[in-house]
């Protein structure tokens, strides 16, 4: 069935405060400035059909990375300025149920049967509880699998050489990636309190980047365990290469299968968005029982600006990290409080993590071709899209990035820690 509206008037019509892009629609209809320096160019009805599908991030997302959808004026490595501009001035108006009905149909019925998705999109949230519980076993280790299994050739590209996939700490403004990422490390080292012959447990070690620096640089023992497959396999090679295999060690395991206790301190970067906060308790719970009376935690992850439950957005949830969850500080540290660890320190590093995420997008930007490659260019499209959104949310506070220091007191209360903080 042909449309009898227009796509580009029927777009126009659902703007607030009128379109800030060019829009241009495969039937030759347009809408929004000429001149504008970006362009969302609609190129057939199977992106029409994602659209009225799926309003919102969820629909938008599967035209763009099916390519049905393209925004011109930005490489799809960095779409920033598109994002900013988008989120900034792009408001819709609720139309009433008449108008709806009229839209609909004069668009065309038959863009109501949704498309099948991309390939790079994950099973909905009530198709996972039907494959497993969330935060099994089982499930947490298909869901890892899915984001960070995709090519270690590909994150090499992205992350550069070393390899760390969390926010970096940028001593000052001018420091480079990897400056700031061997600062994160050595910070978390330094809260840590790590001297030689310690030891170290790394929960959901990645790449390794965390373990290889401690031992390396403090002398201690370090194991650090990682349910990818492919983290794991990169981090021994890259332990031999260096010469740490006396001291480093890396374990394709979950975390909750660690055995060993008594360890002198326990750095978490980047694994709690995947815990769920109800096993929060169970996580802390952990860290506790392993760690000897005075050993201290290093908890670096990402957070909310408040700690208001709610479901994490279609686009996150599909596309990069199923299952994840964010919380504020405030219930980190209360659950850590709870399960006997005394909160001695804690900070926000918000800034650094947008920091990071535009060198990520800078990094993507300069082998887009590469990585275009090795993993196909619609899920190059997804980390474009997904990396340049969330330099976005922590550059408007609508995410944060907290490390948490704790220590496992010992019944007479000594610590351990200087009078004021050393790092």
């Amino acid at each position: 069935m042909t449309s009898t509206i227009p796509i580009g008037d029927a777009v126009a019509s659902l703007m607030r405060e009128g379109m800030p892009v060019r829009f241009e629609a495969y039937d030759g209809s347009v809408a929004g400035p000429a001149d504008a320096d970006i362009t969302l160019r609609l190129l057939d009805r199977r992106g029409l059909a994602y659209l009225l599908t799926a309003p919102g991030d969820l629909g938008m997302a599967r035209a763009y990375v099916s390519g049905d959808l393209r925004i011109e004026g930005v490489h799809p490595g960095d779409p920033y300025d598109a994002m900013t501009l988008l989120q900034s001035r792009l408001r819709f108006r609720t139309p009433s149920i008449g108008e709806a009905v009229t839209l609909l149909r004069g668009l065309g019925l038959a863009n109501l049967k949704p498309p099948p998705p991309p390939p790079q999109e994950h099973l909905p949230r009530w198709r996972r509880v039907v494959e497993g519980v969330r935060h099994s076993l089982d499930r947490d280790a298909e869901v890892i699998s899915h984001h960070y299994d995709v090519s270690n050739a590909f994150y090499r590209h992205v992350l550069g050489p070393s390899m760390a996939y969390t926010c970096a700490v940028y001593p000052d403004a001018g420091a480079t990636l990897e400056e700031a990422q061997a600062e994160k490390f050595d910070l978390v080292c330094r809260k840590l309190g790590l001297r030689p012959g310690m030891r170290l447990l790394d929960l959901g070690c990645g790449w390794g980047g965390m373990v290889r620096h401690a031992a390396q640089h403090y002398g201690v023992h370090a194991l650090g365990v990682t349910l990818s497959r492919e983290q794991a396999s990169y981090a021994r090679e890259a332990i031999e290469a260096d010469g740490l295999g006396h001291l480093a060690e890396v374990r394709h395991s979950d975390y909750r299968a660690v055995r060993e206790t008594g360890f002198d301190a326990i750095s978490s970067i980047g694994l709690m968005e995947h815990v769920g906060v109800k096993n929060y308790p169970a996580y802390f719970g952990f860290v506790r029982e392993h760690l000897r009376e005075g050993g201290r935690l290093l908890n670096h992850c990402i957070t909310r600006p408040d700690n208001a439950p709610r479901e994490t957005g279609a686009f996150i949830d599909r596309y990069v990290f199923p299952d994840g969850e964010l919380t504020g500080s405030g219930t980190i540290i209360t659950h850590a409080q709870d399960a006997g660890l005394e909160v001695v320190h804690e900070e926000n590093l918000r800034r650094h993590y947008a920091m990071t995420l535009r060198d990520w997008c800078a990094n993507l930007v300069e082998h887009w071709d590469e990585c275009v490659a090795e993993v196909g260019e619609g899920t190059a499209r997804v980390w474009g899209l997904y990396m340049a959104g969330s330099r976005l949310g922590f550059e408007r506070n609508e995410i944060q990035l907290h490390q948490v220091l704790a220590v496992h007191t010992g019944p007479d209360g000594d610590d351990g820690l200087p009078l004021r903080p050393s790092w």
